[in-house]
């Protein structure tokens, strides 16, 4: 039985499976051929942090290959009201067939996985969001730019910038962060994913200068730059992210053809500016549909993992 709680867990070749197997998914669904491969199996949903593309693409994933989800929010269990994380996850676990949870504090899932019996996926912690990138390198295959990538993250040292680094460290493409001065991600994590990118041969920079990270890239993402529960520190962000909106200027600096990627919600204006999101919103949509068939992938890959 495998887990999904960071990309550090998986090979490139386990990575590229899950993505490859999501593809086939949303080939067959696009010739209209549903494959109930999770059939009468059932998805618990732990939502500690609310989300659109999350809950809709879970919900609708599994009831596409034949099983059922949960929604369980804070209101819904007993968990944060004064049940043990690991006595909520043995009960669970007795009950359904998979969990994904959607928290905030990464050492809360890996309790909860640790006595659970069924896979439990990582929807999102503080520290990472591995759903998300299987869904943006998922776009990168589609629109055939992940071959020699160079991709420039500018913004936010968070969950989405650290699972960048463990993407392109099993990967091995070229990544750059730009982040300002007292926003950098988080030191051991940037060590791990150094110590993977030596044996994959990709390269992972950081600075503080967004214009040297976007200079030639591909690929420009970002992130916003208030996270659910950062709500108090939006002014303050906003005044320390100054001029790191990605904007026409900004995109004129990467290499021609470029592409825009989004995790969403995006605003405009701040991170991002109107015309770039615009500009670029097939693809920023593509990768959101994406999450829904990269976690079919995912779910179908780790029910595969039981029988092996």
């Amino acid at each position: 039985m495998r887990h999904f709680l960071t990309l550090r867990d998986f090979s490139k070749k386990e990575i590229l499976e899950i993505v490859d197997l999501g593809l086939q998914i949303k080939k067959d669904l696009r010739a209209g051929i549903y494959k109930e491969e999770l059939k009468k199996q059932t998805l618990a949903m732990i939502f500690e942090k609310s989300s659109t593309r999350t809950r809709v693409s879970f919900e609708t994933g599994m009831f596409q290959l034949g099983g059922h989800a949960l929604f369980l929010s804070n209101r819904d269990i007993h968990l944060g009201r004064g049940e043990p994380v690991k006595d909520t996850a043995r009960v669970i676990s007795g009950m359904c067939d998979m969990v994904m949870i959607r928290t905030f504090s990464h050492s809360m899932i890996e309790e909860f996985a640790a006595y659970s019996k069924v896979p439990v996926i990582n929807g999102l912690t503080d520290s990472y969001h591995p759903v998300q990138l299987l869904a943006d390198y998922m776009t990168m295959v589609e629109y055939d730019i992940h071959e020699n990538a160079i991709v420039a993250y500018v913004g936010d040292g968070n969950n989405m910038t650290h699972s960048w680094m463990m993407l392109c460290a099993k990967i091995g493409f070229e990544l750059r962060i730009a982040t300002p001065r007292g926003y950098e991600v988080n030191s051991d994590i940037l060590a791990e994913s150094m110590k993977f990118a030596k044996e994959s041969g990709a390269k992972i920079t950081v600075t503080n200068d967004p214009k040297e990270a976007v200079r030639g890239a591909t690929i420009v993402t970002t992130d916003t730059w208030a996270s659910m529960g950062q709500e108090e520190e939006k002014e303050e962000r906003i005044n320390a992210f100054k001029g790191y909106m990605v904007d026409d200027l900004m995109m004129c600096l990467a290499a021609k053809g470029a592409k825009f990627l989004h995790c969403l919600p995006a605003y405009r204006e701040q991170e991002v500016s109107e015309s770039v999101l615009e500009g670029h919103a097939d693809i920023v949509f593509d990768e959101a549909e994406n999450r829904l068939h990269a976690q079919k992938g995912l779910m179908v890959w780790l029910d595969k993992q039981r029988g092996i």
